[in-house]
């Protein structure tokens, strides 16, 4: 036998690699906690068992938000390199002295959880990394312009004393945020590099097929000249928004003085709206940068402060917020593209006529096969092995989680050949197709 042939893998082996929902660590039925304001969001996470409260505003990720989430932060490392970004990975511990110098230590207040090490030294739970970086990049001396534009970027944990956390992943005190940190030579090569990287984030959110609309924002805390949310609309959203309905202007309220009612390029009445910021982009010039002495050699060799821009992208806000805006009341609908899950296999219900006459074995097989011809939704595909139940109960069970296909050996699965019904939860339409058309079917499906 040649070396590229394949091993033979018994039926033992098939079985083993077969993703049982049974073995799965179980979804449970979960209620939210008493007082807690609730949103669809929310509610749907718990009920598909997403998460788990832990202390307010904190909560576990169970196994399949964490699936979730690692396919949105492999679209987004995607993103990101398409735009030369470098990925690092920073301290959550950031040092009081570097707060203190840029005068954010005293400015944001309660907001920062900060903490003392057995010697007394402060320090502070990084929400965001803005002195952290820049006193990064001036510690690497002899940085050249030759090597800009720098893009920095990291996928870490941020920590944030709200002091009312609420609506589970939309406003907690403990969540994943995506942030980069750009270095330009310029003023204007910085403000490129903002309209590139805004650019990007829509591209993003586009391809995981989220309503957004760009917004001028507030700089906050943070700073800088210049500044836009990226919002999903949403009437659950905790941002006022101003949008010109042929799109020539669009703001947070929190930017405007006093109440603007018409737009200012075309004089078109603005509508109002509520959004969840899901994205939000800061040109910041040289004021982190002149506090850490993070600085370039020009041509001329001579030491220039780098103009710095921070783009901040909410990685588990965005699990949330996909939620809230694509689903329906009882049931989960996933970006296609971050779905924990591709795929689940129902088969019959143990007793009935089509388990009888070999439906479930039929259905093990197109399971098998699809793994066989598609290797990348191998490890995406789900069987409910729950045959005590219906296949009703199920396909209700899986519309909870969000499957964006599910496979189902019901009552044609007894025809010569077998016909599978395949519900597409996305669209809500229900095919009727052989192995060979579910095979086709789900050769169009991606997975990041």
């Amino acid at each position: 036998m040649g070396s590229a042939a394949r091993p033979w893998r018994g039926p033992a082996a098939v079985r083993a690699r077969r993703l049982l929902l049974s073995r799965l660590f179980p979804p449970r039925s979960l209620q939210d906690e008493d007082g807690e304001p609730s949103c669809r969001s929310q509610r749907l996470m718990l009920q598909a068992g997403l998460i788990h409260p832990s202390s307010p505003g904190c909560f576990h990720y169970l196994p399949p938000a964490v699936r979730a989430m690692e396919k949105l932060v492999r679209v987004v490392d995607g993103a990101m390199r398409e735009v030369a970004g470098q990925k690092l990975s920073m301290p959550s511990l950031s040092p009081a002295e570097l707060w203190r110098a840029s005068g954010r230590w005293e400015r944001m207040g309660t907001e920062l959880f900060r903490l003392r090490d057995r010697h007394g030294k402060s320090y502070c739970l990084g929400p965001t990394h803005e002195e952290v970086v820049a006193e990064l990049v001036a510690a690497r001396s002899g940085l050249t312009h030759k090597q800009l534009p720098l893009r920095l970027y990291q996928v870490s944990r941020k920590f944030r004393d709200e002091p009312k956390p609420r609506f589970g992943l939309l406003r907690s005190r403990e969540f994943y945020m995506k942030d980069m940190y750009t270095f330009d030579a310029s003023e204007e090569a910085a403000r490129s590099t903002y309209d590139e990287l805004c650019g990007a984030y829509g591209s993003l959110l586009r391809r995981l097929g989220l309503p957004f609309v760009r917004v001028q924002a507030a700089a906050g805390n943070i700073g800088g000249s210049m500044s836009h949310e990226f919002q999903l609309p949403a009437d659950v959203g905790e941002d006022r928004l101003v949008l010109c309905p042929e799109g020539h202007f669009a703001a947070n309220v929190e930017t405007l003085n006093g109440e603007q009612a018409s737009c200012p390029t075309c004089g078109g009445k603005l509508t109002q709206t509520r959004g969840i910021e899901v994205g939000h982009t800061f040109y910041l010039g040289t004021k982190y940068s002149s506090v850490a002495n993070a600085v370039f050699y020009s041509p001329e060799n001579k030491p220039v402060l780098a103009e710095m821009g921070c783009y901040g992208l909410g990685i588990t806000r965005i699990l949330a917020a996909s939620i809230e805006v694509l689903s329906t009341e009882d049931s989960i609908r996933w970006p296609s593209l971050i779905a924990p899950y591709q795929l689940c296999f129902i088969p019959p219900k143990r007793g009935s006529r089509e388990e009888e006459e070999e439906g479930a074995a039929l259905l093990e097989r197109v399971y098998d096969d699809v793994g066989e011809a598609l290797p990348h939704l191998a490890g995406d595909s789900v069987l409910d092995d729950r045959t005590q139940l219906t296949i009703g109960k199920r396909l209700k069970d899986a519309n909870k989680l969000g499957y964006p296909f599910v496979v189902i050996a019901g009552k044609r699965v007894c025809e010569d050949p077998p016909v599978f019904e395949v519900w597409n939860q996305n669209s809500g339409e229900v095919l009727f197709l052989s192995k060979e058309g579910v095979i086709e079917l789900l050769s169009k499906v991606q997975v990041p």
